[in-house]
């Protein structure tokens, strides 16, 4: 069973929930101690190729996809053949994978790697090891993981770790600090940027900047700023949305900075499997507001085919504010012999 993200975790203010906080504090310092034993004890191979990981910190809803997708744009468009390689987290298929959307569906793959090979060639593999090793031999230069900061099997030459950048009404990337299931936390912050060589802040398209004190958490490592931008305009017209992601209500946020005429917002979980009978709901309630069905790009490829005619995907994009430096960022470390090397040896 799914269920949806708790808004208190990303409150600094601990009188939010503090019952619940309190009682889930044991499991939060059980999960921080085996990921950091992980990690600690894992020795990183190295496929022969270079290999940028594209992470993050916490549970979810960074954007860690859209800068993956990115990412690997920049290298193809500087003629580096780069793949993508991700776990496929909610597809049946385990053994390496090329995804083919033509073929494949999130059933089999996942959604975020449908969403990675509309930018270039992609694998999953429960095994990231012989993931990166399938790839490598069908010819890729370099590969872009997504999701795999905490993953310490491969030898990264980068490690980027990205951070939802928009901090409002009390809401804060980190909560209060605390470790899942107590906060968002995948572990503790310091850990996660000891092995970070670089930081992408990931910007809402109307938020005005950085807050300077969510900087200032990020020490001497470089940081570049890139925002989340619709890759085209609304529907017009009135439009029922809906999303399962990790942070549901960021696209309710979106589409009303992007000027949408949103009649109603249907929060569902991450990754959720879309049910008849929800979207029957849905279409029903839509159809008495006299509006189109609106989902992430995300969610859409979730949806059953024959529904996906029915309901207008919403794509997003990241965009660097600086994307010849963030570009130049992925061409150092895209060498057979690793460029500038990471940070802190393979083990994010």
């Amino acid at each position: 069973m799914k269920l949806n993200t708790p808004r208190w975790w990303y409150s600094r203010d601990r009188s939010h929930a503090p019952v619940t906080r309190m009682l889930l504090k044991p499991l939060s310092w059980i999960w921080a101690a085996a990921t950091a034993r992980r990690i600690a004890r894992a020795t990183p191979v190295d496929p022969g190729v270079p290999i940028i990981s594209v992470g993050n910190l916490t549970v979810g809803g960074s954007g860690k996809t859209p800068v993956t997708r990115e990412a690997i744009r920049l290298l193809r468009e500087a003629g580096i053949d780069a793949h993508g390689l991700s776990r496929g987290y909610g597809g049946a298929l385990r053994e390496p994978t090329l995804v083919d959307a033509a073929i494949h569906t999130a059933a089999d793959v996942g959604d975020e790697p449908l969403m990675l090979a509309l930018g270039g060639p992609t694998w999953i593999a429960r095994d990231r090891v012989a993931g990166a090793r399938a790839a490598a031999a069908a010819g890729a230069q370099v590969l872009v993981l997504d999701d795999a900061h905490q993953n310490p099997t491969l030898k990264k030459t980068l490690s980027l770790v990205v951070v939802d950048g928009e901090t409002r009404d009390d809401e804060w990337p980190f909560g209060d600090g605390s470790v899942f299931p107590s906060g968002p936390m995948r572990e503790k912050l310091r850990h996660g940027l000891a092995r970070a060589d670089a930081i992408v802040v990931l910007l809402p398209a109307d938020a005005p900047g950085v807050a300077p004190e969510l900087m200032q958490a990020f020490g001497d490592l470089p940081v570049h700023l890139a925002r989340l931008k619709p890759a085209a305009p609304p529907p017009k017209g009135p439009i029922l949305a809906f999303a399962g992601i990790a942070k549901p209500w960021k696209v309710e946020r979106a589409l009303d900075a992007a000027g949408a005429e949103l009649v109603d917002f249907a929060p569902f979980p991450d990754h959720a499997a879309f049910r008849e009978e929800d979207l029957r709901f849905l279409a029903d309630r839509a159809r008495r507001y006299g509006a189109r069905l609106v989902t992430t790009e995300k969610d859409w490829f979730r949806l059953p085919p024959e529904w996906r005619a029915r309901i207008l995907s919403w794509p997003v994009k990241a965009t660097f504010e600086d994307e010849a430096g963030f570009q130049r960022l992925l061409i150092s470390h895209s060498s057979p012999d690793g460029g500038g090397g990471p940070r802190s040896g393979g083990g994010g």
